[in-house]
């Protein structure tokens, strides 16, 4: 089986395609696998935005609803944690917020499914109440908006 550089040696074929591109040899270029790395990355930040989001929603949810003072604490962690890696994410990558929207409603949706999953007994709201902006969801404390 004759494979590709690029399925032989994944860094290789990497610092080869960074050194053709530099020399402007582009005739020599695996383009076909350069179209589809370039757009694995796109993915691949859009995943990331969409995780972390997840993730934050989630534990929103929990310290909003769920009382259990115990556990307070370590969800306020990782809702900081979350929060601080979105918007480093969005710093970098600003055409991300342009997609806040749709990626919002899918976490949302799943976050609502984990959590309503593992407390069984809690009434989760079957929308988010608050604002869903990225400054909002960013630096708002709402479970002390509640109190």
């Amino acid at each position: 089986m004759n494979q590709s550089l690029h399925d032989r040696d994944f860094l290789l074929w990497v610092e080869d395609t960074v050194a053709r591109l530099k020399k402007r040899d582009f005739d020599n270029l695996d383009l076909e696998h350069l179209i589809e790395e370039v757009e694995g990355l796109g993915i691949a930040q859009r995943h990331e935005l969409s995780s972390r989001l997840l993730i934050l929603l989630e534990h929103l949810l929990k310290r909003m609803f769920v009382p259990s003072p115990n556990d307070y604490r370590g969800w306020e962690v990782t809702i900081n944690n979350q929060r601080s890696s979105i918007d480093l994410l969005l710093e970098e990558v600003p055409s991300l917020k342009t997609l806040w929207p749709e990626i919002f409603e899918k976490a949302w949706t799943k976050a609502l499914k984990k959590v309503s999953r593992e407390y069984k007994q809690i009434a989760f709201p079957d929308r988010w109440l608050y604002a869903a902006d990225i400054e909002s969801i960013l630096n708002i404390d709402f479970w002390e908006e509640q109190s």
